[in-house]
């Protein structure tokens, strides 16, 4: 735990006496007591994160059976690398090519995709997670 802060009173006028209080609390909330009559101290303390990325749940035998479809679908040149954060327009693929994509997706691994999940697709890594989730679902 940080040791509090204090701050002594100066000329510096309240509204920026908060300004530079504000900046000082970068991702950390504060509470303010007066423990005095002259000297009101601060009190940092971390904040938790709010926001966290998720990451792919898909299995990495997906993701490489996905690449080879992709790439067989888009006739992609041999050179071209093919991972799971391969977006499909950066394969120059259009809405087209993304369904023709999705039904061979659906034919290598027995499974049907919806439509509201098929227009979400835009990577590989999502192609292969919808498929993993579809397939658990399917076997359960």
């Amino acid at each position: 735990m940080a040791a509090p802060i204090t701050a002594a009173r100066s000329p510096v006028s309240p509204v920026s006496r908060v300004q530079v209080m504000c900046s000082m609390l970068n991702r950390t909330s504060a509470s303010f007591s007066r423990q005095t009559a002259s000297f009101p101290s601060i009190r940092l303390r971390p904040v938790p994160n709010r926001f966290q990325a998720l990451s792919c749940s898909a299995k990495q035998d997906t993701i490489d059976k996905v690449c080879e479809i992709v790439k067989n679908q888009l006739a992609v040149d041999e050179g071209t690398t093919v991972s799971g954060e391969t977006k499909f327009v950066d394969l120059g693929a259009d809405s087209l090519d993304t369904v023709e994509i999705v039904m061979g997706l659906e034919e290598a691994f027995q499974i049907t995709v919806d439509e509201s999940s098929a227009q979400v697709i835009q990577t590989v890594e999502d192609a292969a997670a919808l498929i993993d989730k579809l397939v658990a679902e399917k076997d359960a």
